[in-house]
């Protein structure tokens, strides 16, 4: 009897002291809720620009300001040398497979927006034209682009099962091409690229696709080759560093070719050089230009022109004279 006495006053203690700490949290939570503050809700203001004006923003705060000199470059001569295409009567002027390279590497140049294409396969029809009309300008080339194609040919592969063919067209092209500065003669950058164009047709059963020759994949396949040396031929093109010319003095003012296609801006400092002389060396036959020295500095406050062919940028003299100095002996360069 007086063991379940104790059990009870114990169970009765234990009830008490488990209330007392429930209480003793509650109480608490009710105190630290009491004390706490609510944040005042923070309202969303708009931009006063797009989200489309933002992002062009930030990509152009990104992007390096790059000058891009334009080149000027031709294609001299693309010839089919491989055996594709020919038969026993020669013509000179009769080389299908060539003028299309030609044709396709000339568009590609103009597409990448880099480089000034002039013609040059079909010179004697412009010629002839200037002649008609009284008037004619034409203008020299950087460099020019010799090039051929030396691999061409076509294949028919095939399986044949039980109910099922399947029939596999292929072509392959592999292009050469040089380019050679036109003042020397010199060949300063040689590149090849080649590829391959398929297409391919089954049936089962009696059933299904049947190809006949496909004229389509010559095309793909010289345009792939083209497309595998273009990326080195570019880059080589563009290595010249950037540098432009003067076209007139004017007291302070001086005006450079070159605009905005050149990635020329308002507000731009750029140098003012003078070449100091040229030497020929007796080791390689070649002329070498000493280095130029700096004579000052100008900065461009505006633009003028409307394509690359025209444009010209105004600049005033920051520092340096060049009143009364041969233009002719300066340039302009980053």
């Amino acid at each position: 009897m007086t063991n379940k006495r104790i059990l009870t006053a114990r169970s009765f203690l234990s009830y008490l002291l488990s209330s007392f700490i429930a209480l003793f949290f509650t109480l608490s939570a009710l105190i630290i809720s009491g004390c706490a503050t609510t944040a005042p809700k923070q309202q969303q203001v708009q931009p006063s620009i797009s989200l489309s004006e933002q992002a062009a923003a930030q990509r152009e705060a990104a992007l390096p300001v790059v000058r891009v000199l334009k080149r000027k470059v031709a294609i001299g001569r693309f010839t089919n040398e491989t055996r594709y295409g020919k038969t026993f009567q020669v013509d000179s002027n009769s080389d299908p497979l060539g003028k299309q390279a030609s044709d396709m590497l000339a568009s590609r140049l103009v597409a990448s927006q880099k480089f000034m294409v002039l013609e040059r396969p079909d010179l004697n029809k412009i010629q002839a034209e200037q002649s008609l009309s009284g008037a004619g300008d034409l203008v020299g080339a950087d460099a020019l682009i010799v090039g051929s194609i030396t691999e061409f040919g076509r294949s028919t592969t095939g399986k044949t099962g039980f109910l099922s063919a399947t029939k596999v067209q292929t072509a392959h092209a592999k292009v050469e091409i040089r380019l050679v500065d036109v003042r020397t003669g010199y060949v300063f950058f040689t590149a090849s690229g080649s590829g391959d164009a398929s297409t391919e047709s089954g049936e089962i059963a009696g059933y299904g696709n049947k190809a006949d020759y496909d004229a389509t994949l010559n095309d793909r396949a010289i345009g792939a080759a083209l497309s595998d040396l273009q990326s080195a031929l570019i880059s080589k093109l563009e290595e010249r560093p950037w540098r432009t010319d003067i076209l007139k003095i004017e007291g302070s003012t001086v005006y450079i070719s070159g605009g905005a296609s050149q990635g020329i801006k308002v507000g731009d400092n750029l140098s003012v050089m003078q070449t100091t002389q040229s030497v020929k060396s007796g080791q390689t036959g070649f002329t070498i230009e000493l280095p130029p020295k700096s004579i000052g500095k100008i900065k461009v406050t505006g633009l003028f022109g409307s394509n690359e062919i025209n444009e010209g940028s105004i600049a005033e003299v920051s520092s340096g004279n060049f009143a009364g100095m041969d233009k002719s002996t300066l340039f302009v360069s980053e």
